[in-house]
């Protein structure tokens, strides 16, 4: 069934409800227009082709499902939160390859996951998954300022602190500051910072602490022992909001692009995107495994005045080059 037919058949059933219907036809315009200024905008009428958008407003009336690398209180879930400010079932997941996979059954409408730290870099597992994925695309995203918390069992102090727990980037952006303070400290690494956190409150050991977001010490019921113990104000992560459902063309002012090929030929792959109008933004590279020389890479590209369909199929004619989404880009404020 198309899209149109679904939102026949979804106004007539509003209009038989009565009041109740037309508050709930009045909801879900709202929020569908709320979703279409994220997705990047309502210059026209979205075509048969812009299904991301389209639907999301759809489901809006009711609840949305967005997946998310768990498990609660991480910041991939208050990105979520932040990207999705309507009422929304969030859905914990173990892993990054989960979340994509609950989008692929159709248990959720939206994943959203980690992929690069201003002080840790690419998160290269999660950039990883994505690459392997040929029906997930990124519909937006979302840039966090991260503020890392060291947290422990009430009553612990720094002084008897001899194990701490954290994803891979905690770890790394609380390196330095972990050499200073807790020099005797060994590093674990954990799945996620909420998960280091939840593994803390389970272990009862007042000698483990945790590096994760604030919330993560309220959710487990732990006590802040340190605040800002990453090494600098500065530190950021960017999250993709990821659909199975590319969005239109002339929806957003950034493209993510993924190339397979030589390095030698990468430099020409530049220049193309340069010559279609768009300004290269980021650059990752990740091993293809098929030969020595044979990189993968995530390319982002923008325009500011928006990324229109005559950009896209140009890009796409380079048999090297595979178009992963075209979106806008939100920063929640410190």
């Amino acid at each position: 069934m198309n899209h149109k037919r679904r939102w026949q058949r979804r106004a007539a059933g509003a209009k038989a409800g009565g009041a109740a219907g037309v508050k709930q036809r009045i909801l879900a315009l709202l929020l569908a227009l709320a979703l279409c200024v994220l997705a990047g905008g309502c210059g026209a009428a979205p075509a048969s082709g812009g299904k991301a958008a389209e639907a999301g407003s759809f489901r809006l009336a009711e609840e949305l499902r967005i997946s998310y690398l768990g498990p609660a209180g991480t910041y991939t879930e208050e990105a979520a939160q932040f990207f999705f400010p309507a009422p929304a079932a969030l859905l914990p997941e173990a892993t990054v390859p989960a979340a994509m996979a609950d989008l692929l059954e159709g248990k959720a409408d939206y994943a959203v996951i980690p992929q690069e730290n201003s002080l840790g870099g690419a998160v290269t597992n999660y950039v990883d998954a994505l690459l392997a994925q040929k029906d997930v695309f990124v519909v937006g995203e979302v840039i966090l300022p991260i503020s890392q918390t060291l947290m422990g069992l009430p009553g612990a102090s720094l002084e008897e602190i001899r194990l701490v727990c954290s994803h891979a980037q905690g770890l790394t952006q609380s390196s330095a500051w972990r050499e200073e303070h807790l020099p005797r400290a060994e590093a674990r690494e954990m799945d996620s910072t909420a998960a280091a956190a939840k593994y803390v409150a389970e272990t009862g050991d007042p000698t483990v602490a945790a590096v994760a977001a604030p919330g993560a010490a309220r959710l487990y019921g732990l006590e802040v022992l340190a605040e800002n113990v990453q090494i600098t104000d500065a530190n950021k992560t960017r999250f993709y909001v990821l659909s199975a459902a590319e969005t239109e063309a002339g929806r957003g002012t950034r493209a993510v692009f993924a190339a397979e090929c030589e390095a030698n030929r990468l430099d020409d792959i530049i220049v193309e995107i340069r010559e279609a109008g768009l300004e290269l933004v980021t650059l990752h590279d990740r091993p293809a495994g098929s030969s020595l020389g044979a990189y993968r890479y995530i390319l982002e590209a923008e325009d500011p005045q928006g990324i229109s369909a005559e950009q896209l199929n140009r890009l796409k004619e380079l048999p090297e080059l595979r178009c992963l989404g075209c979106f806008v880009s939100l920063k929640k404020r410190n």
